[in-house]
C-alpha cells in the first residue's frame, strides 16, 4: 500500500528497501531514494508506518522469518532498523541487532534479493591509544567481542563475512559511520556529551569525529546508486582535538589513569548503576577516526564538519545529564559540575561499597 502520491517510475532501475524507514537515518535514506530517477520504487519496512510521501509501505517486524514474502520485487535492501540506546538491555539490543541483520540476509537470499547493505559502525577497529588517524577502511577490525553495542556490531560483520558461502549469489555490502548524531540519536557517544566535564584517559589523546545522519542517508543513497563495494566508511572530513572540542562544547575535561577510568566504571556496570561496559568508554577516550576513501573517490562530501556536528549533538542532549552514560537528575548533575572528578570517583567507590554491604545482608 502506497502512501502519498507514487511518482511515475521508469520501467528499468532497482527496486529498493529501507528497513527502519520509520525514523532517522532509514526515514532520511527513504525520501532521499523516492527522488531518484534511478530507482523504480522504493519500499519503506518497519515495524509501524511512517509519513514517508512517494513510497510503498510495508509494515513488517524484521526478524519475523517470513520477512522474505514481502521481499519478493526487492533488488536491494538497506538494514537501518538499529537499537542503539544504552537503556536497552543488553541482550535484548543484540536480539534486536544481530537477529535482525540475519533475518534481514536470509529473508533476502530466499526472495532473490541481489544485494544487502548492512550498516555497523567504524566502532568494528576499535578504539585504542595506538590507532592510526585516520584508520583505513581495510583496517583490522580490533574491537572487543563484549557486551557491548560494538560487541553486536561485530557479529552482525562476521554474519556478513560467512555470507558469501552460505548465500553464494547474494552481495552484502558493510557500512561503517563514525559516532552518529542527528535528532533521535542516543548512544554512548552522545551521553558522554552530556556530562558535567568531559572524561579524558591520562596519556591520550582523543580524536573526535561524528557523522551526522544525514550524512550517512546520502552515503547510502551514493552506496546504493553507484553499486559501491565495501566495506563503506562514512563520517565528517578530518577530527577535532580536545581542545577544539573543549572551545565548542564549552566543556572542561577532568584526566584519570586508565586503570582507574575503565576500573571503576566496570565496577559499576557490574553492579547495574551504569548501562555500557567499560569497554565502551574506550570509544570516548582513544581515537577511532576513519577514512571515507571509497565515497570520496565516488564524489561522495559530508554536507556537516566534525564541528557543526558537535554543535547538533549538543543541542540535541541540551537539559539532559549523564554521567559515565547513566542519566541522571539536575541535582545530582550539579553537584558533579561543582565537586569535580575527585569526588565524582569517591562517590562511585562508596556507591559500589554500599552496593556490597546490601548483598552481605
Amino acid at each position: 500500500m502506497a502512501t502519498g502520491k507514487v511518482r511515475p517510475r521508469r520501467s528499468k532501475g532497482p527496486v529498493v528497501a529501507v528497513t527502519g524507514a520509520a525514523s532517522g537515518a532509514g526515514r532520511l535514506l527513504a525520501a532521499r531514494l523516492a527522488e531518484r530517477e534511478e530507482i523504480r520504487k522504493v519500499v519503506a519496512v518497519d515495524g509501524h508506518r511512517g509519513d514517508v510521501p512517494g513510497v510503498t509501505w510495508r509494515v513488517v517486524d524484521i526478524r519475523d522469518p517470513l520477512l522474505s514474502n514481502r521481499l519478493s520485487d526487492v533488488d536491494v535492501i538497506v538494514n537501518l532498523d538499529i537499537e542503539r540506546s544504552p537503556d536497552v538491555d543488553a541482550k535484548d539490543r543484540r536480539t534486536h541487532n544481530v537477529r535482525g541483520a540475519q533475518t534481514v540476509v536470509t529473508a533476502a537470499a530466499a526472495a532473490r534479493v541481489r544485494r544487502v547493505v548492512l550498516v555497523t559502525s567504524a566502532m568494528v577497529y576499535g578504539a585504542t591509544a595506538g590507532n592510526e588517524v585516520p584508520l583505513r577502511e581495510d583496517a583490522p577490525l580490533l574491537a572487543e567481542a563484549s557486551t557491548s553495542i560494538a560487541g553486536d556490531y561485530l557479529e552482525i560483520e562476521e554474519l556478513a563475512a560467512s555470507s558469501a558461502a552460505t548465500h553464494p549469489g547474494l552481495s552484502v555490502t558493510l557500512v561503517r559511520p563514525a559516532a552518529l548524531v542527528g535528532p533521535g540519536v542516543d548512544t554512548v557517544v552522545t551521553r558522554h556529551f552530556e556530562a558535567p566535564r568531559l572524561l579524558t584517559v591520562k596519556g591520550s589523546e582523543p580524536a573526535w569525529q561524528f557523522c551526522h545522519i544525514e550524512d550517512l542517508a546520502s552515503a547510502l543513497e551514493t552506496v546504493v546508486i553507484e553499486d559501491l563495494p565495501g566495506p563503506v566508511a562514512v563520517g565528517c572530513d578530518g577530527w577535532l582535538g580536545m581542545d577544539e572540542v573543549a572551545e565548542i562544547t564549552g566543556k572542561r575535561g577532568f584526566e584519570l589513569p586508565a586503570a582507574v577510568t575503565f576500573g571503576m566504571a566496570q565496577r559499576l556496570h557490574r553492579l547495574g548503576m551504569t548501562p555500557a561496559p567499560a569497554t565502551d568508554l574506550h570509544y570516548v577516550a582513544y581515537p577511532w577516526v576513519v577514512d571515507a576513501a571509497r565515497l570520496r573517490a565516488a564524489g561522495w562530501k559530508p554536507a556537516y564538519d566534525n564541528a557543526t556536528a558537535l554543535l547538533v549533538l549538543m543541542e540535541e542532549g541540551s537539559g539532559r545529564h549523564a554521567v559515565v552514560g547513566r542519566r541522571v537528575g539536575g541535582k545530582e548533575a550539579t553537584m558533579a559540575t561543582a565537586a569535580g572528578a575527585t569526588v565524582a570517583a569517591i562517590g562511585a567507590a562508596a556507591a559500589i561499597r554500599r552496593a556490597r554491604r546490601r548483598r552481605r545482608v
